[in-house]
């Protein structure tokens, strides 16, 4: 048994719409994918109930923000036991810097996504906050130079 809903040719050119304009009217997103407004709705309110839409937000530019150096951070541990990743997870969560983690199938366990202003606001999280995760054996950082693509679900 599976928890995917079963999505058709419509939903996926709705999601699509959505994805790329979260802010559309129903009428509009309607005349888009065929439908009227009432159908596009209620199909929208489906897959919202279903969890495929799971929120709508803003996107914010990285660059106005003065967020514009991005690291990744590559996580060792020394347990990785349940009750060890777990912990490790929930103080992940806490910390806003990390814009993703991953954990990996590989040479290391977790992959982070770190965004802060400069390198010294990076040092500073690597001191103040990953020092502090638990069960942490080692990291390794690995700054990006340039961002070629990134973005969200590109397609459904």
């Amino acid at each position: 048994m599976t928890d995917q809903p079963n999505l058709d040719r419509i939903d996926r050119a709705i999601l699509g719409e959505l994805a790329r304009n979260g802010r559309i009217s129903m009428i509009e997103l309607g005349q888009k994918v065929g439908l009227s407004k009432t159908p596009v709705t209620a199909r929208v309110r489906r897959l919202e109930a279903e969890g495929v839409i799971t929120g709508y937000r803003a996107e914010l530019s990285p660059r106005k923000l003065g967020l514009e150096h991005v690291a990744f951070l590559e996580v060792r541990l020394t347990d990785t036991r349940e009750q060890a990743l777990q912990a490790f997870n929930a103080a992940v969560r806490q910390i806003p810097e990390f814009e993703e983690c991953h954990m990996i199938a590989g040479g290391f366990d977790y992959l982070i996504k770190v965004r802060t202003r400069d390198i010294r606001d990076y040092r500073r999280v690597l001191s103040e906050s990953v020092s502090r995760l638990p069960h942490v054996a080692s990291t390794s950082t690995y700054v990006s130079m340039e961002s070629v693509r990134d973005r969200g679900v590109a397609q459904v």
